[in-house]
């Protein structure tokens, strides 16, 4: 028992423990999102004013610091995976199908968290900020409005990326590699499409086609499409890693 226990110590106890706290936290995290864009918008969308307020003071304050906490914290057990993670002890490991496919997760995670404290928590603090000084009485924020939506946008970009990043994730140690085989073109073509993929869905989150609804961002005008958006995602993603790595 000693033994087992100085063990869980060692790097590969501590990988191990990095990689239990990662799934604990990230579920918190992944799920969050998910009750954001599935359960929450809906619902406030469909209560008056001043419920909606409150619910945003009392309800969504609360939501969002574990929310955004979380984030962070799936981010640093992350790291700390990689760290302690023997075949990183070779960064050839990245031009691996594995590394390949934990690199394209990684990617899409560390955008997703840059998302929440960049765009989603600097927009939501002035929405909440708003709620409360209504509820007091006081004036509406006129710019309240539009970062709700620019939080909103974000919010569904993270949801269409969950599906294609956990897929990646996951399949980093699923995929069934003894059908795919890598060189460094075969590399380079994944990889710039891959950048051309997420720098459009990026940009488009951002508001770089503008924050109206209606054409590109209609894949953020409902949770649905967000939805139907991801899972498309992800079945062009993983499609594009089988086919460019094809035999």
């Amino acid at each position: 028992m000693l033994a087992a226990a100085l063990d869980m110590f060692s790097k590969g106890g501590w990988a191990y423990l990095s990689r239990w706290g990662h799934v604990l936290v990230g579920i918190t995290w992944i799920g969050l999102l998910y009750y954001f864009n599935f359960v929450q918008v809906p619902s406030f969308a469909e209560m008056d004013a001043a419920a909606r307020n409150n619910a945003i003071d009392k309800l969504a304050s609360r939501a969002l610091w574990w929310f955004r906490w979380a984030a962070l914290a799936t981010v640093v057990t992350g790291l700390m995976i990689l760290y302690f993670q023997e075949q990183l002890d070779d960064m050839d490991y990245f031009k691996s199908l594995p590394g390949i496919s934990i690199a394209t997760g990684i990617l899409l995670a560390l955008t997703m968290f840059a998302n929440v404290w960049g765009v989603i928590w600097r927009n939501q603090k002035v929405v909440i900020a708003n709620a409360r000084n209504v509820a007091a009485g006081g004036e509406p924020d006129p710019n309240a409005a539009a970062l709700g939506r620019k939080a909103l946008m974000a919010s569904r970009q993270n949801a269409i990326f969950s599906l294609p990043m956990l897929i990646f994730m996951v399949g980093t140690s699923h995929f069934p590699y003894d059908q795919l085989f890598t060189t460094g073109s075969k590399r380079a073509i994944y990889w710039i499409i891959t950048i051309v993929i997420w720098g459009v869905l990026e940009a488009g989150a951002l508001g770089a086609f503008g924050t109206k609804a209606g054409g590109f961002n209609v894949i953020y005008d409902d949770h649905k499409n967000a939805l139907i958006a991801g899972f498309v995602l992800a079945v062009v993603w993983v499609g594009v890693f089988s086919f460019v790595l094809a035999r």
